[in-house]
């Protein structure tokens, strides 16, 4: 339910301030480009600062840049940020689980990681639908606030026999 009030909230500050096309927050907004077409994904500093500032941190270094959507699950996830492609590789910088109460629901962006829970690295997904088996889990460090049609348009595999890509990812603020 917060989780719907805070989109809701994001959505209404967006449309009353020049329409969707508006982020509320340029410093706190991720564009995400796929080959489908512009994915708004808004950050939750609230939940989990240091996951976003290192995201933030990523996307100013263009890192995310032609990386592959490695992982992707019909009726769960699409999970990218590997440079490898392989679901191995990082940035290399381990960062600590920033665990909340914040639900994974459609459109909820993680922090993926492997067993250690202080494992998260710059590999991230986005959930397709109510996936509330993670909470707790995980660290959510964003929601989708527009273009999650986009996202669902994501080729499904372990690993996608033809995978989509990241065409780029910017903070809003940066973006021209």
């Amino acid at each position: 339910m917060a989780r719907r009030l805070f989109v809701l909230l994001v959505l209404l500050a967006a449309t009353a301030f020049g329409g969707p096309a508006r982020a509320a927050d340029p410093e706190n907004t991720l564009y995400l480009d796929l080959e489908y077409g512009r994915v708004e994904i808004v950050l939750r500093p609230d939940l989990a600062p240091n996951h976003v500032a290192r995201v933030k941190e990523l996307a100013r270094k263009k890192f995310y840049d032609g990386i592959i959507f490695h992982r992707v699950i019909d009726g769960f996830m699409a999970q990218t940020g590997d440079p490898t492609g392989t679901g191995m590789g990082g940035s290399g910088k381990k960062l600590d689980a920033e665990f909340s109460n914040e639900p994974f629901v459609r459109g909820t962006v993680g922090a993926a990681r492997a067993r250690n829970p202080n494992s998260a690295d710059s590999q991230w997904f986005i959930c397709f639908q109510d996936c509330q088996f993670l909470n707790g889990q995980y660290t959510v460090w964003g929601v989708v606030s527009k273009g999650m049609e986009y996202v669902d348009m994501i080729k499904r595999g372990e690993p996608p026999a033809n995978p989509d890509h990241i065409v780029s990812l910017r903070v809003a603020a940066d973006a021209k």
